[in-house]
């Protein structure tokens, strides 16, 4: 996204220091209709359309992107919106898995409304952190600390060696704990 500014002597001549506030207000300003609208599309709803807008371009400037660098500010858009579609969609399947568990307890045992929402702001969370390992790596780190299962259990149940599940173990927590050491 090139950002022009307009000089006496030629109309058009490109900024030499554009704030990155300058550059969110330019992309909002030239795209914020265009993404509603394309999100209006997919999803089929206005006010949904909306709230997705603005959810993308709070992650945009959550993002370090240098948005005064950008030169398909579309796409880029696109790419940011479609992340934003997936993420709600995973959030809602975390919290309908567990609606479903609560569903099967006793009604004595089922937790208050703030505690359901402790609860999901946690397993969304978990979610986000281990986003990106493989499954295997994933599981094994699920059964360990939720489940409480020995890496032997786990060995077991994932049809592996106990060294690939200290493996797995060992990754994911570099993963969790180190993201920048991650890689």
């Amino acid at each position: 996204m090139l950002i022009t500014c307009i000089s006496p002597s030629s109309p058009f001549v490109s900024c030499p220091a554009v704030t990155p506030h300058q550059a969110l207000a330019h992309l909002y300003r030239q795209h914020h209709g265009w993404l509603r609208t394309w999100l209006q599309r997919r999803l089929g709803h206005a006010g949904d359309a909306a709230d997705f807008a603005q959810d993308t371009y709070v992650r945009v400037m959550e993002s370090r992107t240098e948005l005064s660098e950008i030169r398909e500010p579309r796409a880029f858009l696109t790419t940011v919106a479609k992340r934003v579609m997936a993420n709600h969609l995973r959030r809602r399947e975390i919290e309908r898995a567990y609606l479903d568990t609560l569903a099967l307890q006793p009604e004595p045992l089922a937790p208050s409304p703030e505690e359901r929402a402790i609860v999901l702001e946690t397993l969304c969370e978990l979610d986000r952190l281990l986003d990106g390992l493989p499954p295997k790596v994933r599981a094994a780190f699920l059964h360990a600390q939720l489940d409480g299962m020995a890496y032997a259990e786990i060995a077991l149940l994932l049809q592996v060696s106990v060294s690939s599940v200290k493996q797995y173990m060992a990754r994911a927590i570099r993963h969790c704990y180190f993201p920048e050491h991650a890689a």
